[in-house]
């Protein structure tokens, strides 16, 4: 008979090995994309790869570059 903290550690173990894995599965179907909201409540996902997704990310791109510079980073 296995000891009771022995049971404990491999049943804790489990549920890690589990979390992990679903990590790592999560990360890997994830896609970056830009949703806009617009004034009626409607909101539209862009993928990277469409036209108006690599628009809207070069767009983003150059505003962080410019709040960078005016917060003197």
């Amino acid at each position: 008979m296995p000891k009771p903290h022995r049971v404990l550690i491999d049943r804790v173990s489990g549920y890690a090995d589990e979390a992990s894995a679903l990590l790592r599965r999560r990360r890997l179907t994830r896609r970056p994309f830009a949703r806009v909201y617009y004034p009626s409540g409607r909101a539209v996902d862009y993928a990277t790869d469409s036209e108006v997704g690599a628009e809207l990310f070069a767009a983003a791109g150059r505003l962080i570059e410019v709040a960078g510079r005016r917060s003197g980073g």
